[in-house]
């Protein structure tokens, strides 16, 4: 099953963040709780993990780019 992950809201004030660093590549295998990302809000930067084990599909947003809380980052495949 294919799913688009979007940019969480981290605190009640954030409207956006930016993507610092990718950590898995477009066609890349990761493992539930791997890094996936790093993105950098005015406070604060985070890394979120993957939600389950799967493969990369798309990057939505590129390294250095702001994205909206709520916006697509990226589409993984969920592999069971």
């Amino acid at each position: 099953m294919k799913i688009d992950l979007k940019l969480p809201r981290i605190s009640m004030n954030m409207e956006e963040g930016t993507i610092v660093k990718w950590s898995v590549a477009p066609d890349e295998l990761f493992s539930e709780g791997e890094i996936l990302y790093e993105v950098e809000t005015e406070k604060v930067t985070s890394e979120f993990e993957a939600p389950c084990s799967g493969k990369m599909i798309q990057h939505f947003v590129a390294e250095g780019e702001n994205v909206a809380v709520g916006d697509k980052v990226c589409k993984i495949e969920k592999v069971d």
